[in-house]
């Protein structure tokens, strides 16, 4: 069973989480009941508008039969092996787990790049809590790991 179980993929940056078993390494936190080596988790937050309609369009759009083809395609081609978004009234919570090798900043800016994430990322923009034209990276945001259940 995984523990604190998270949406989509746009760029976020500078951010520290711990790697399991280590207080100050930069990057994910390895999930439990896995090696440090194995993956790497990170936990993002983001507001929707309080539009009860804008937050049921944008779960349609998230749902596997909606979401355009090329952006599955491209968090999986950057490293993100596990991706998911929990709702609660207009707050996204985002588990996001990765190979060991990826690099948050790099491997998201990678993803920023590639095919359709830009239009994707203006699509949602209109359902999202955030200045007009605000980056990824100032949306959603990265969250501190406070609590971590001793073994």
């Amino acid at each position: 069973m995984k523990t604190a179980n998270c949406f989509w993929y746009l760029p976020v940056f500078s951010a520290f989480l711990t790697l399991a078993g280590s207080s100050t390494a930069p990057g994910g936190e390895a999930p439990a009941g896995k090696k440090p080596s194995e993956t790497k988790r990170y936990c993002l937050t983001l507001d929707l508008k309080d539009d009860s309609t804008l937050v049921r369009e944008y779960k349609y759009w998230h749902m596997n039969e909606h979401i355009w083809p090329e952006i599955p395609k491209g968090i999986r081609r950057v490293g993100i092996v596990d991706m998911q978004i929990y709702l609660l009234g207009t707050r996204l919570f985002m588990i996001m787990e990765t190979t060991p090798e990826f690099d948050f900043d790099r491997d998201m800016a990678k993803l920023s790049g590639l095919p359709r994430q830009k239009e994707w990322e203006a699509f949602v923009a209109k359902f999202q809590q955030s200045l007009p034209g605000a980056s990824s990276s100032e949306k959603w945001k990265l969250m501190d790991r406070i609590f971590k259940l001793p073994e």
